[in-house]
């Protein structure tokens, strides 16, 4: 992640292999079941080869980097009026998109600190828990916790995250507390019922600015290692994922174009199957802090970055306040299943939503295709944010590909 105004930039360093991580977020008859979760074990067995019958299409909705600055520690204060913080109404412009989805991923980029403090911004993040409970009434389900600040504050801070956003009863990935954690994938439903789909969420990041994995607990974060993430989404669609989803924290901060390791690490995921099915259905980037291109790459989508839905304003490398880093999109994509056991479930609609963060004003706004009118100069602002977001998500050719924006 790199700096808010006034502050250094930080640049972290390539990943080396770990194991997978994953958790539940409540006690499930069903092991390493997260999230929203199927009620008991017939629910899950079968579904990887192919869906229960009677199986349902889904939307599923990704969002961008959550990367509270001390700026945005201050805003929730102000907005919790002498009451802790109050993360909620900054993220309320986002709400009607994440709740409206069967399923809503986030990245939760820093980790918490303890309950009353003291918090910190860049360049060692400490956050508040509450991020956890407005995440949750946002509509999220599921968080990828696996970044380049998930050891600011060690082992600690690891298990202070997840066990709030546990409270919270939002699900994660990319991070565990144990090894028996790290060893399960986190399984999600998408929808109501018994017929609802089961997602599995994965989560890697490239590095972790070069602070070590902690000798005793090497499985604290997932590094990217691609033969690692294979196995590791093979292992989910054995566990009864119907559809798997990885995210991943990679790239090249302030570059909109994807670099040369999200390229080629995108053709050697998405190439990868068994049987008559891909093994990754999704891949969902961050860490960029601009919006990134999608692409349909060996019919998978790839979402190469979001940018950030939540971040103080920043300056770039250059040292020069740069806007684009309060510019994201939220990705959504429809799932339809199989006609026939062991195909893959595929995505019948793809979507991008542009967004913009107001640093100034502490909220997420939303310029999807029925957002809110403004006059003169406003209007013409948010008009000239959403047609270069517009710009960039479609540079690599999705829309003959059927990417449309949505709303």
């Amino acid at each position: 992640m790199t700096k808010r105004i006034r502050q250094g930039a930080a640049i972290a360093v390539a990943g080396l292999l770990a194991t997978t991580t994953a958790c539940t977020d409540q006690p499930s008859s069903t092991p390493g079941f997260a999230g929203r979760h199927p009620s008991g074990e017939a629910a899950v067995k079968g579904a990887g080869a192919g869906g229960a019958e009677g199986a349902r299409t889904f939307t599923l909705l990704a969002s961008g980097d959550i990367l509270p600055h001390s700026t945005i520690i201050d805003r929730a204060a102000a907005d919790a009026h002498g009451r802790g913080y109050d993360f909620r109404p900054m993220l309320k412009g986002a709400a009607p998109a994440v709740s409206a989805a069967d399923l809503a991923i986030c990245h939760m980029e820093t980790v918490y600190g303890q309950d009353g403090g003291p918090y910190t911004g860049y360049p060692s993040f400490k956050s508040p828990p509450e991020v956890a409970t407005a995440l949750r009434a946002t509509g999220f389900d599921s968080c990828s916790t696996a970044s380049n600040h998930t050891l600011d504050d060690g082992a600690q801070g690891v298990g202070r995250t997840l066990d709030a956003l546990d409270r919270a009863g939002v699900a994660h990935a990319g991070s565990a507390r144990s090894a028996d954690e790290a060893s399960r994938p986190t399984l999600l439903r998408a929808g109501k019922g018994k017929n609802a789909a089961k997602v599995a969420h994965l989560a890697y990041t490239y590095g972790t600015n070069d602070i070590p994995l902690p000798a005793d607990r090497p499985w604290t974060v997932n590094l990217i290692d691609k033969d690692r993430i294979v196995a590791d989404a093979r292992a989910a669609r054995e566990a009864g994922a119907d559809v798997v989803v990885v995210s991943l924290h990679w790239g090249t901060e302030w570059q909109e174009a994807p670099d040369e390791v999200q390229l080629r690490l995108g053709r050697e995921l998405t190439s990868s199957g068994t049987g008559e099915r891909p093994d990754i259905d999704l891949i969902l980037g961050t860490h960029a802090h601009v919006p990134q291109a999608y692409e349909k790459v060996n019919g998978t989508w790839i979402v190469y970055g979001m940018g950030d839905q939540v971040a103080g304003a920043m300056v770039n490398h250059e040292g020069v306040q740069d806007q684009r880093a309060n510019e994201s999109s939220m990705a959504r994509f429809t799932f339809a299943p199989p006609a026939e056991p062991g195909r893959r479930w595929a995505v019948s609609r793809a979507e991008f939503i542009p967004q913009w963060f107001d640093p100034e004003a502490g909220r997420v706004v939303g310029l999807g295709l029925k957002a809110p009118a403004r006059s003169g100069a406003a209007d013409s602002r948010l008009r000239g944010i959403r047609d270069r977001i517009h710009g960039v998500v479609l540079s690599r050719g999705a829309a003959k590909d059927g990417l449309v924006a949505g709303q």
